[in-house]
């Protein structure tokens, strides 16, 4: 017959025992809570505004958390990101146009292209360091954007226009007055390029590119392979920004330099990751919602007539937000967090 102290030791077990696997929980608590939310999300909001908004925050977050993998958690300030970006949106554009290939290969095709622009480009720009390598990725996206510029094939500044497909979800077209499922296949690429980037940073290539963020040097003398890593980051990094990239095209229809593959595309993806909370996996998420509000709403208040002015609104919420909390959105939330737990 067990006795009270033997009942209170075996509760005591079982507690230390399911203790890892509640914290693990609740961990993933918030991220199948989102993910509900944003899954019946069309169904409850009919609103054009607020739906064309959510599929366009989803798109820029799918490039800022693949941003974020290399600029966030790696230390490596890109603002070349939007030549991965139209990549992905050219390449599944073009092979739609020329070769009626399906967008899902197109989109396939277009993040493996990517991969190797990425590799094309860190091998040299990998050597520089700090604001060498910003500048070095800004000067990389230029010869990109003029190249493309001036390219007949890729339509040039005219651009390509995709044509119309019977809606299906093989060809990645739906109804204009039903966008439900741009919008549950924007959410899906969301919920993979998240997994990709959260599995990477479980591991040891996340271990090492943390390590790499916070001292290159000590990282390399520790028998760290810092170029290996710093590339395959950023082939994960370009893979997943392409894949942004294709699904905006046949969201858009409409590929053009100046829309995918500009500086500014460059600095968008940057600013949702830095606003949001650059080296946080949330950071991009609710970044792209405050921003791409802000954005919609300043062109739609000012009809066009002020061109940039969204950029002036984002880099006063950045310097404002660096002012209060360097860390961004997810910042300022922890920090209310911890004074609500004080009272």
């Amino acid at each position: 017959m067990l006795t009270p102290q033997t009942d209170r030791t075996s509760v005591d077990d079982r507690a230390r025992f399911l203790a890892p696997a509640l914290s693990r929980l609740s961990r993933f608590a918030p991220v199948a809570v989102a993910g509900l939310l944003l899954a019946v999300y069309p169904f409850l909001v009919r609103d054009a505004f607020w739906t064309n908004l959510a599929i366009l925050a989803m798109v820029g977050a799918i490039a800022a958390t693949a941003w974020n993998l290399l600029g966030g958690f790696g230390g490596q300030i890109s603002f070349g990101h939007s030549i991965f970006f139209g990549i992905g949106a050219y390449t599944t554009g073009y092979l739609l146009i020329y070769l009626d290939l399906s967008p899902w290969l197109g989109m396939a095709a277009g993040a493996l292209l990517a991969v190797l622009a990425g590799l094309v480009i860190g091998f040299p720009v990998f050597r520089l360091r700090s604001h060498y390598f910003s500048i070095a990725t800004i000067a990389m996206q230029q010869v990109a954007f003029v190249l493309v510029l001036n390219s007949k094939p890729l339509g040039a500044a005219t651009g390509l226009e995709l044509p119309l497909k019977p809606a299906s979800l093989a060809n990645l077209q739906f109804s204009v007055r039903d966008p439900v499922g741009y919008h549950l296949v924007a959410l899906g690429l969301l919920a993979l390029t998240s997994l990709c980037v959260w599995l990477f940073l479980g591991g040891r290539p996340g271990a090492y590119l943390r390590a790499i963020r916070d001292d290159e040097d000590v990282a390399r003398a520790m028998g760290v392979p810092v170029r290996r890593y710093k590339l395959l980051a950023l082939s994960l990094s370009a893979a997943l920004t392409a894949l942004a990239g294709g699904f905006f095209a046949m969201y858009a229809l409409f590929v053009q330099p100046t829309a995918v593959l500009s500086l500014s595309r460059s600095i968008e993806i940057v600013l949702i990751a830095v606003l949001g909370g650059a080296g946080t996996l949330w950071g991009p998420f609710v970044g792209a919602w405050v921003l791409t509000y802000v954005e919609q709403e300043t062109r739609i208040a000012f009809s066009g007539g002020a061109s940039g002015l969204d950029f002036v609104v984002f880099g006063a919420l950045v310097v404002l937000i660096a002012v209060l909390e360097p860390a961004g959105l997810m910042g300022l939330a922890r920090q209310a967090g911890r004074r609500a737990r004080r009272r």
